[in-house]
């Protein structure tokens, strides 16, 4: 708990916080709580009593007129971001630039009166989503140009990837589509998601820029890739007494080939640690991916 906001006084020598706005680095799980109490001038002893007392201080923030971005404190790269500029990881002022340096770079929230509990997984959730997208984007840089045609990868890639999420909106059709990208890595598995809505007239669906982008990255990293990846996507329909419906693709040959519905239901219904079989959610039917119309350009290769 990092906040880098402070007050400003005005002549008569009380605070005036109205409008201002302020930074708090959060430690969410117990474990990155556990590794800072190793620092003499870190001043807390229990995570749930931490986090406690960061919510009351977010309220009385709040209250006076602040606003506050929330971050995550990660230990380790704190440790490091230390050790490359010189700092004592035991210092408050270090974790304070850190603080700093993370909210201008990383995942950010805006406090907002949500209760912690729920905004915290919110953040959490943020922050694989940009480490996905930052991973996906280094994948994409290191591709280097086709070794038949000579085009960049990483673009006929992108064009792929934006061509292949338009046509399967358009072939989802009416309802609420939640697209999850995954593509496997050594340093683990990508993953992106992405919510849209289609309406029954066939309006396209508003997409949000960022999330859309961050979505295509990691799709067009996937297609560059002779690693397996795989794309599903779980149709939510407009009228409520229908089931959702669960469709997968493979992502292989630089575009999305369909999986069966026995392929699709074999990969919801087993535990994937123990192999062993799980009961199939309740009104959700398995249908095989549909096809999507060939891929634009030339089949560039690594």
């Amino acid at each position: 708990m990092t906040p880098t906001t402070r007050p400003i006084h005005h002549p008569a020598g009380r605070p005036v916080r109205r409008g201002l706005l302020g930074t708090a680095a959060v430690l969410a799980d117990a474990r990155d709580f556990a590794a800072m109490r190793r620092y003499r001038t870190f001043p807390f002893h229990d995570h749930r009593g931490y986090l406690r007392q960061l919510e009351d201080l977010l309220r009385t923030l709040a209250a006076q007129g602040v606003h506050t971005t929330l971050c995550l404190f990660d230990p380790t790269a704190y440790a490091h971001y230390c050790t490359d500029h010189d700092l004592d990881p035991d210092d408050p002022g270090s974790r304070s630039r850190y603080t700093a340096a993370v909210a201008r770079t990383g995942a950010t929230l805006a406090y907002d009166g949500t209760p912690l509990d729920r905004l915290l997984p919110l953040l959490t959730e943020e922050a694989a989503r940009r480490a996905s997208w930052d991973r996906a984007t280094a994948l994409l840089a290191r591709a280097g140009r086709c070794t038949t045609c000579g085009h960049d990868l990483a673009q006929a890639a992108f064009t792929r990837a934006t061509t292949a999420l338009h046509h399967l909106l358009s072939a989802l059709g009416d309802g609420t589509h939640h697209l999850v990208c995954t593509l496997p890595d050594t340093t683990g598995p990508l993953r992106a998601y992405l919510l849209a809505t289609t309406s029954p007239d066939g309006t396209p669906p508003r997409l949000p820029e960022s999330e859309t982008l961050a979505f295509c990255t990691v799709l067009a990293a996937a297609l560059a890739r002779p690693t397996t990846g795989a794309l599903v996507c779980r149709t939510t329909p407009t009228a409520a007494a229908t089931p959702a419906t669960v469709r997968g693709w493979r992502l292989r040959d630089a575009w999305p080939a369909p999986l069966s519905a026995a392929e699709i239901f074999d990969a919801y219904c087993t535990d994937p640690e123990t192999d062993e079989p799980i009961p199939p959610e309740h009104r959700v039917d398995y249908a095989p991916g549909l096809p999507l119309p060939p891929p634009p350009g030339p089949h560039c290769h690594p």
